[in-house]
């Protein structure tokens, strides 16, 4: 899953856990609510009656506290794909996703037409050493379709001991028909930012994914390659199949190569979720040309990144079209257990396009191919 993580206040947080505290004490009373003919009947009356029902005259038992979770699940997953209710499992996954080391086999997911597809293999990891591309369509895991597993479930079937195999179902655009894919988990340790020379004066820096730390790490990638031979002529940077990641550590990127300007700004229904992001004045290149590598992997914090850099002119943008993942998402806590990951604001880049399902659209439309992307990068960094 895709995360762009931004802090909301206490009393957002404080709203949420008296709804769920609201809904806990209807449910688990033990006989109707007794009203007055005048008091009209709410929503929250209906559904602790339905749970009330389902306790006690289902077939067969149902633990209360996990019909109470389906059911906030439920309504969380209908706002958006990247909204979901979160137990202890899925909060310390969420965790080790922005830190960069879990288990498992590396694969982002998100929803594309209601289908669960695959938004990007991490680098390095089993996903991308066993051919696992980014479009490619989720549909059973080890044999069992998915039907309507959660999100949080596929995640669960796919994590499992480093050493053990799973295998994926996988429908393909270009395939006649499903494919299996077997897959080793590993413990997925996230390189975030890679960087080397192309030739001399032109360095790469490639980034799989926005850690907290990553916006560091860019600034010492590239003052290493200056330090190696001097001031760069030009610079690719690397965001192809990156899935996103941590709001700031996007814009921390950005504004290593811009000197002034907007770099993002979100909107949403709080006052609170209106926000913007400025350029500091540095810019690690002093002005050496700049080519953005994105494709159809390429989502949120990468598309911030393509987005202010091709905004401001700062940047050639080649590839394909990215993901379109416009959204920022809270982590707002409930109790020990339980979180809830809420959409609360979509981000613009400085021009004032919403990223939404409509994604960044390259200057120079190109084959995701490697080599050919790389040479024609650097012929367009020559050009100046």
């Amino acid at each position: 899953m895709s995360t762009d993580l931004h802090p909301r206040p206490l009393t957002l947080v404080a709203l949420v856990v008296s709804i769920v505290t609201g809904i806990a004490i209807g449910i688990t009373a033990h006989h109707y609510i007794e009203r007055q003919a005048d008091q009209p009947r709410t929503n929250l009356d209906t559904f602790a009656q339905v749970v009330r029902e389902i306790r006690d005259n289902y077939v067969d038992p149902v633990d209360e506290s996990r019909l109470v979770d389906d059911a906030i699940a439920g309504v969380v997953r209908q706002l958006d794909p990247h909204s979901s209710y979160l137990d202890r499992a899925s909060l310390t996954d969420l965790t080790e996703q922005t830190t960069g080391a879990f288990g498992g086999i590396g694969v982002e997911l998100g929803y594309q037409h209601d289908r669960l597809t695959v938004i990007a293999p991490i680098d390095g990891s089993p996903a991308a050493r066993a051919g696992v591309l980014a479009g490619d369509v989720l549909v059973g895991v080890n044999g069992e379709s998915l039907g309507e597993a959660t999100m949080e479930d596929v995640v669960r079937r796919l994590r499992g001991e480093p050493g053990s195999t799973v295998t994926l179902m996988l429908d393909r655009g270009d395939a006649e028909q499903t494919m299996n894919i077997e897959l080793i988990r590993a413990i997925v340790n996230v390189d975030s930012v890679r960087s080397r020379f192309l030739e001399p004066g032109y360095g790469y820096v490639r980034i799989s994914q926005f850690q907290n730390g990553t916006g560091k790490e860019v600034v010492r990638a590239i003052e290493a390659l200056k330090a190696a031979h001097g001031p760069l002529q030009g610079l690719v940077l690397d965001l192809r199949n990156n899935p996103g990641g941590v709001l700031q550590a996007s814009v921390e990127v950005a504004d290593a190569f811009l000197t002034e300007g907007l770099i993002v700004y979100t909107k949403g229904r709080q006052p609170s979720s209106d926000l913007e992001f400025n350029a500091s004045g540095a810019d690690l290149l002093a002005g050496a040309p700049l080519a953005v590598l994105i494709n159809r992997g390429s989502a949120s914090a990468s598309e911030i990144v393509a987005g202010a850099l091709q905004d401001h002119g700062r940047a050639l943008v080649l590839g394909r079209t990215s993901y379109g993942k416009g959204s920022v998402q809270a982590v707002l806590t409930l109790d020990e257990d339980h979180a809830l990951k809420l959409t609360t604001a979509r981000y613009f880049t400085p021009s004032g396009r919403s990223i939404q399902s409509d994604g960044i659209h390259p200057d120079v439309d190109l084959e995701d191919d490697d080599e050919l992307l790389l040479a024609e990068a650097l012929k367009r960094l020559k050009r100046g």
